[in-house]
């Protein structure tokens, strides 16, 4: 909290001491000047890149972002606090509405395909989930690893979050659960996707909800491998998972919509004329910006993504 205190405060001094000057005077263009942004945290290290290259191009430009909640992103945004922000929803039409009731211009667009991925303890042998088990599992209905597999050593099962007003709850309840409550036993959150994966090293009975942004190798450019800290459940919309209809969310799996946790990326722009706001949002869509989105591996989509099949012979 510290940290957004201060710069709130260094953005506005920047900016206020500007505006004393001439009020009528117009400090930033697509290229320079000084604009605070909010980001959905589940992004931070994907934006933090996005933004360390768009200043490298252009050294006149400084973005400072806040990474926070989905929730509060959202009030910033609709608040006027902010002209840009990144979230993984679109505006509703009420909130456009209200956009445009302030004289402001509500216009978003999608910049990735993302994926909600589950994570165990590299000690649980049960890495295997249909869909219907994970709704049983966040709804309270499966409480314990034997009712999934009755040979599992592991007793009471745990589920953890990063944070109650984040993306990844809203997406656990509006498109895995359909409306069904959460559990409200054993179900916890760490504050950070850091955490969660921290959580879930340590505790053998956990189950982890998480953005796939997170859970990538940092050693493996190809994104063919995950955090090896973890497990990665694989997930099956069929009655029971197998290892022939079950997938993990790696990139070519999001694209082609076998595995069944996805979402969409957007950036959300309040700004009435061409300033900075829309230069970085316009950058993020630009073939740089959206190779930083294929490497975090997720999928790009604003430039053209094609999957081959690969035979591989011994």
């Amino acid at each position: 909290m510290k940290r957004v205190i201060y710069i709130l405060f260094v953005a506005v001094l920047i900016l206020s001491s500007c505006n004393r000057g001439n009020s009528s005077k117009v400090f930033d263009t697509p290229t320079s000047g000084v604009i605070i942004m909010a980001a959905d945290q589940s992004f931070a290290p994907i934006i933090k890149e996005e933004i360390d290259l768009f200043e490298y191009r252009y050294p006149n430009a400084s973005i400072i972002p806040i990474y926070a909640p989905e929730v509060e992103v959202m009030d910033l945004l609709l608040t006027d606090s902010v002209k840009l922000a990144i979230s993984t929803r679109d505006f509703t039409p009420q909130e456009k509405e209200l956009v445009r009731s302030k004289k402001m211009r509500p216009t978003s667009f999608k910049i990735a395909k993302d994926a909600i991925a589950l994570i165990i303890n590299k000690s649980n042998p049960d890495s295997m989930l249909t869909v219907k088990q994970v709704k049983d599992i966040l709804t309270g209905k499966i409480t314990s690893w034997s009712e999934i597999n009755p040979k599992s050593k592991l007793k009471e099962l745990s589920l953890t979050f990063d944070n109650k007003n984040s993306s990844t709850v809203r997406f656990a309840l509006d498109s895995i659960c359909k409306g069904e409550l959460l559990a409200d036993k054993n179900i916890y959150a760490q504050g950070t996707n850091e955490k969660v994966i921290d959580y879930v090293a340590a505790t053998p009975g956990a189950i982890g909800v998480i953005g796939a942004s997170w859970i990538g190798n940092e050693n493996d450019s190809t994104n063919l491998s995950f955090n090896q800290r973890v497990k990665v459940v694989a997930l099956s919309r069929d009655g029971v998972a197998t290892a022939a209809n079950s997938y993990q969310p790696y990139q070519a799996y999001i694209a082609l919509d076998y595995y069944p946790f996805t979402r969409y990326v957007y950036v959300l722009d309040t700004s009435s004329r061409t300033g900075l706001a829309r230069g970085f949002s316009n950058f993020l869509a630009s073939d740089k910006g959206q190779l930083i989105v294929f490497k975090a591996g997720m999928i790009p989509t604003t430039q053209q993504v094609r999957v081959k099949p690969v035979k591989i012979t011994d």
